[in-house]
């Protein structure tokens, strides 16, 4: 059986309208256990019941749709309903908030079997392991064709704690999390097998070895630790968004919102020896990638100036530029000393 359910020499599948829509979340969320204590009520009512007391509740809600957030040619089922949690979860934490519950709703065609919903399902019950969170609620209905998903992430923060877009100021030092480009050059190298396997379904797909780069882009994970370390360092940052559209589209965020510009240095910015590799190999620059790609769901933020020494050896966080006024314009300083405007150029749904 595939991905979808369809018959490949195994078992007969299960037909989802022989077990309903409540027989189907019934199946589908049978062994869920609550875990957090804001959790009062999750699943079985009509409507999930989360206490907080005294803390500022932060949300988030993205939409993932077949063919246009993914392909399922080459997304296991199972990584896409991990990966459908993590980029929710990337959102509150983000706003410097802990995210302890989930919503997921979806909408599948009758292409789809039960086997197939547990196999995502299955997914989305490790994420919420992984990071803690409880899936208190959802809902499923049918699709004309292919497969729609909405996550819905819950979490809380001390009302003193939480960080904005907003709230950049000029001189602050701009960080970024981790490695940059990673994620899209994996799905170049996926897309790049999906085209050979549609004219050569006989051969086997050649990723050339490539699990850090593809792993960027099927199972992505939330950085949920660069959270904890800003606990460790004492450090609140003064602007944060988290990298779902590429370097260039939230740093544009960031400057915008908070009435600011900035310089980022081409040299500073982490991309991984693979991607690195990899960009060269298909042609691409390396800077593009990071500038351009997405869904990396690295942390891009701001610290005040004399906070640079807490971060400046930390092997997870970079220094990659400067706030400045807003008259500078927001340009990348390029290794060969040019300086060039950046740009919205990261993806964008409604233009997909």
């Amino acid at each position: 059986m595939d991905q979808t359910g369809e018959k490949t020499g195994q078992p007969a599948r299960t037909e989802i309208n022989e077990l309903g829509e409540f027989g189907l979340i019934d199946r589908l969320t049978e062994d869920i256990q609550l875990k957090q204590a804001s959790s009062v009520k999750g699943i079985g009512d009509d409507g999930a019941v989360i206490k907080y007391d005294n803390k500022a509740v932060v949300v988030s809600t993205d939409m993932l749709v077949e063919g246009i957030h993914f392909d399922l040619t080459y997304n296991p089922l199972k990584h896409l309903g991990y990966k459908a949690v993590v980029v929710n979860l990337s959102d509150i934490y983000a706003m410097n908030a802990i995210p302890e519950q989930i919503t997921v709703s979806i909408a599948i065609s009758s292409r789809f079997s039960v086997e197939a919903l547990e196999e995502f399902y299955a997914g989305i019950k490790a994420a919420c392991k992984a990071y803690q969170v409880d899936l208190v609620g959802g809902d499923t209905s049918s699709s004309q064709k292919g497969f729609i998903i909405s996550v819905t992430a819950i979490g809380s923060a001390e009302v003193s704690d939480v960080v904005y877009r907003n709230t950049a100021a000029v001189g602050d030092l701009v960080c970024v999390s981790g490695d940059l480009g990673a994620a899209y050059m994996g799905l170049q190298l996926l897309e790049r097998e999906k085209s050979v396997y549609l004219e050569h379904p006989e051969v086997q797909p050649d990723l050339e070895g490539q699990s850090y780069i593809v792993g960027r882009q099927l199972k992505p994970e939330a950085r949920q630790d660069i959270i904890a370390i800003f606990r460790e360092l004492g450090i609140k940052p003064t602007a944060m968004i988290d990298i779902s559209d590429g370097l260039s589209s939230e740093i544009n965020h960031i400057c915008h919102q908070s009435s600011v510009g900035c310089t980022l240095l081409e040299q500073q910015v982490p991309i991984a020896k693979e991607t690195y590799d990899m960009a060269l190999k298909f042609n691409i620059d390396p800077i593009t990638c990071a500038l351009s790609g997405g869904e990396d769901y690295e942390l891009l933020f701001t610290i005040h100036p004399s906070e640079r020494e807490k971060v400046a050896d930390h092997p997870d966080i970079t220094l990659i530029g400067a706030i400045e006024a807003e008259d500078k314009g927001i340009t990348l300083l390029t290794k060969g000393g040019n300086r060039h405007t950046i740009t919205s150029l990261g993806w964008n749904a409604l233009k997909s």
